[in-house]
């Protein structure tokens, strides 16, 4: 996967269609942390429809129809009368950048250059650690939680339903899905346990170490 930002949903494109992009594992490669059963209701079907969807809304807008998901979710981010492409597009491109947050080889050190910005914004990496919790789990409701660059400074985000940092200046490192859906069939209510768990054993510093500026 690209690390360029601004074309990481490359892989979601094919012509003026949008396609499901493989995952960078296999369904059942995060197990016991991710069950296949939960990325097969995930994956297949939740970040499938929003695929789905946005081909149906955008067959008959010429404007936005073949650009790329980064575009179509800034020229339509804060419209009310684009408020379904815009969610169904971002949703795309958040479950993308959610795959690639996680690896079964994740948890651990982050890289060198990462842990030395992780230490100057935030103090230590167990610090980084517990803000991204609490973050993701005092999200209310449906959303997302975000390390993110911002100048030369990391930071942690949450965004609610769709949003993302795409539209706030802000350059995504990792991501953590808190909607429902990702974790309820593994974990019920017990989100705190899927956030930490996910910190601890799958989230992919590589990752966001390569998306640094």
């Amino acid at each position: 996967m690209s690390t360029n930002l601004e074309n990481f949903s490359k892989a979601a494109q094919s012509g003026n269609t949008y396609v499901l992009a493989p995952l960078p594992y296999a369904d059942n490669a995060l197990e016991p942390v991710i069950s296949a059963h939960t990325m097969s209701f995930h994956y297949g079907k939740h970040h499938k429809a929003y695929v789905d969807n946005l081909n149906k809304l955008l067959a008959d807008n010429n404007a936005l129809a073949g650009q790329s998901l980064e575009n179509i979710i800034t020229a339509t981010a804060g419209q009310a009368d684009k408020a379904g492409i815009f969610n169904n597009a971002a949703q795309v491109w958040n479950h993308m950048f959610y795959w690639h947050s996680l690896s079964p080889e994740g948890g651990g050190e982050p890289p060198a250059n990462l842990k030395q910005k992780i230490e100057a914004s935030f103090g230590s990496v167990d610090a980084c650690k517990k803000e991204f919790a609490n973050a993701a789990v005092t999200q209310f409701g449906s959303g997302w939680a975000w390390l993110v660059q911002e100048g030369d400074k990391l930071a942690i985000l949450k965004t609610s339903n769709a949003d993302s940092p795409l539209t706030k200046n802000s350059r995504p490192l990792l991501t953590i899905d808190v909607w429902e859906h990702a974790y309820y069939l593994d974990y019920q209510n017990r989100r705190p346990d899927y956030v930490n768990t996910i910190l601890d054993k799958l989230i992919n510093w590589e990752f966001a170490a390569s998306n640094l500026r």
